[in-house]
């Protein structure tokens, strides 16, 4: 690592810490290099910021969705080797960084640190694509915390967990039988119901609205803006807005 690659990665670590990322905490992150302007070492200095930040006894989290690869007319998933198609820090984290991998062909979490093992391990278990069992799920349980790192509010999985707990008209189509592929090689043909939004456009920024006086922070790191969600708080939030109102976070597309 270079020189200004360490100097960025001291101070995107300092940034994180004043927005309220803690040591020792589960972080869940999305992200967008380009939005945090020129990063000296890219994907591998932002990652090493996060794991500075987080310390040794942090769990750091990373989404590695393959759902633009995978899907009802290509229905293999490689566990070790389906790339994520959601930007250059998760793959990089995928392919440099992380020790495991959940098992989900379309909706998959990487993940590093002392409760990785314990949140990814369970997602094969899920019929869906963010069930009772998978990392989403397990952020909440842990009181951990999803940090949207110069992306926005928008790219948020969790909220399709939230989602599933009351399955809006919107949310499910039909199930998919996919070939997955473990590390080990072993091979299972899950049935999962895929998400369908056919005709509908996600609002997650929505939430906004509803964390407004807790559970939300926001403020500059790098070049970008970033905001940290409390988990907890945005589940029980979101879950109580959408029984209220079913769609609430979606918009008709034109």
């Amino acid at each position: 690592m270079t020189d200004e690659a360490r100097a960025t990665r001291e101070r995107l670590a300092a940034d994180l810490a004043a927005l309220g990322v803690r040591p020792g905490s589960v972080l869940l992150v999305h992200s967008s290099l380009s939005a945090l302007g020129w990063v000296e070492g890219g994907a591998a200095t932002v990652v090493a910021g996060l794991r500075q930040v987080l310390g040794p006894y942090g769990t750091l989290l990373v989404p590695a969705l393959t759902y633009a690869s995978v899907d009802a007319s290509q229905t293999r998933f490689e566990q070790a080797n389906t790339p994520s198609c959601v930007g250059a820090i998760s793959e990089h984290f995928r392919t440099h960084e992380a020790q495991q991998r959940s098992l989900a062909p379309t909706h998959s979490v990487c993940g590093t640190g002392p409760q990785a093992a314990q949140v990814l391990s369970r997602h094969h278990l899920d019929g869906t694509p963010c069930g009772p069992n998978s990392p989403f799920r397990a952020v909440r349980d842990r009181a951990g915390a999803i940090l949207f790192l110069g992306c926005g509010m928008r790219p948020n999985t969790s909220m399709h967990g939230v989602e599933e707990l009351s399955e809006p008209p919107y949310l499910f189509g039909d199930p998919i039988t996919y070939e997955v592929v473990a590390e080990d090689g072993a091979v299972t043909r899950p049935s999962i119901r895929r998400h369908r939004f056919s005709g509908w456009g996600q609002r997650y920024d929505r939430l906004a609205g509803l964390l407004a006086d807790e559970g939300l922070r926001h403020g500059s790191v790098l070049q970008g803006t970033a905001h940290l969600v409390d988990a907890e708080a945005m589940w029980e939030r979101a879950d109580a807005a959408m029984r209220r109102e079913p769609y609430y976070f979606v918009e008709r597309r034109d």
